[in-house]
């Protein structure tokens, strides 16, 4: 199967998991051609893949510019099929309408790449307006496509009974977003299927062999993007009461955002300086480091916009007990007390309990991570996840209606 993988302006510093997938596929021998909407600028991802990522990749734009002329060569094959689609879509004034068309060219640009490279199927991870590019293409008698659904659909525009219409399979990350598409959009159920972004299991197993699980420590880490909606006042707080009730508790947070200069002054109100690390954006390897020599992992998010954080996952394999907000499909991901221990949003006691009680025990830590780690290689591995998008993208092929 030769395989068209569309990620909007990739490659961004989150899209290391997107590599993984398609290394992945490529190891079960499908042929993964990679497509994006545009090239970031700057490019700010700094995980050694990215390179040669950009080299290989094709970008719709600029391309798309000059999409126009070798249409009407074509003799604008596809044209009232495409108009259709645009005409039905719920566009807000004229801006808004001028925006959809301008997505006519890139989907003009896609299906003369697909042509040319004979991509069978597109695969698209996005429901947003990369969505509409898929869905016109395929209108104008390019390859079938499908979509992955990574967050709450609202957040994605509108119009997605027309993005996904002539999409199959469609994937949800999460079953609460599998049951947004189900009651918002109406597609079948059979061709909605739950997925996460796997991770690799096998690189993670060998970090944390040399924990030294002291009790009374706590080296606690969180890797999210500097946003009120990922918690880290409430990780904060939390912290300070757990350093009150006697534990020696450091606490590093990688990466960065709009709000690091809130988050600075918390830590200064708090009087965490001595504490608290904050140690801005860093690469892959430095992450694997710091989960090799962490105690703990949090991620206290809250609000509506977590779907299945890649984030735990690599924790978890690592073999750290994390400690999460109950948001998205995380209570999918970790059995309470199990593999991991789930606390409600928001809910700064709580958090501070658990930092208290991993800091103490050192056999709950012990426990709770090692079967964390056993967990991520059986449900969250890359090869198990791909597998999946394979098996679906094939079976959606052997089906299809022209």
């Amino acid at each position: 199967m030769r395989l068209g993988y569309l990620v909007p302006e990739f490659p961004g510093q989150t899209h290391i998991f997107f590599w993984r997938e398609v290394l992945a596929l490529r190891a079960q021998g499908v042929d993964v051609r990679l497509i994006s909407t545009r090239k970031p600028n700057p490019i700010t991802c700094r995980h050694e893949f990215v390179p040669g990522a950009v080299a290989e990749t094709h970008y719709l734009f600029p391309s798309a510019l000059l999409a126009g002329p070798r249409w009407l060569l074509r003799g604008f094959r596809g044209f009232g099929a495409s108009m259709d689609y645009l005409g039905g879509l719920d566009s807000a004034g004229f801006k808004g309408r001028l925006r959809h068309y301008a997505l006519l060219m890139s989907a003009v640009e896609l299906y003369r790449w697909c042509a040319r490279e004979g991509i069978e199927h597109v695969h698209g991870h996005s429901c947003a307006n990369a969505a509409h590019v898929l869905a016109i293409c395929r209108r104008m008698g390019g390859p079938s496509y499908s979509l992955t659904l990574h967050g709450d659909l609202d957040v994605y525009g509108s119009d997605h009974r027309s993005k996904m219409r002539d999409a199959s399979p469609v994937f949800a990350v999460g079953s609460h977003l599998r049951r947004q598409i189900l009651e918002k959009v109406g597609i079948p159920a059979d061709r909605v299927h739950v997925t996460c972004m796997g991770v690799d299991s096998s690189r993670l197993s060998g970090l944390g062999t040399e924990r030294p699980y002291k009790a009374g420590d706590l080296n606690l880490l969180t890797v999210a993007r500097l946003h009120p909606a990922k918690g880290h006042v409430h990780a904060l707080a939390a912290a300070k009461r757990a350093v009150d009730r006697g534990v020696n508790l450091r606490y590093t947070i990688v990466g960065d955002g709009p709000h690091q200069d809130a988050i600075g002054a918390r830590i200064k109100e708090l009087g965490l300086e001595s504490r608290v690390t904050l140690a801005g954006t860093r690469s892959e390897g430095d992450v694997l480091r710091l989960l090799s020599a962490a105690d703990a992992f949090v991620l206290p998010s809250t609000g509506a916009g977590e779907a299945w954080p890649v984030s735990l996952m690599e924790a978890m394999g690592s073999g750290l007990p994390v400690i999460s907000s109950v948001i998205g499909a995380t209570p999918e991901m970790i059995e309470n007390d199990v593999d991991g221990l789930l606390i409600a949003q928001g809910d700064e006691a709580g958090l501070a309990d658990a930092f208290v009680r991993l800091g103490q025990d050192v056999d709950a830590r012990r426990r709770i991570g090692e079967r964390a780690r056993l967990t991520t290689k059986q449900r969250f591995d890359v090869a198990v996840t791909a597998a999946k998008l394979r098996e679906a993208v094939e079976s959606a092929l052997q089906s299809r209606t022209p």
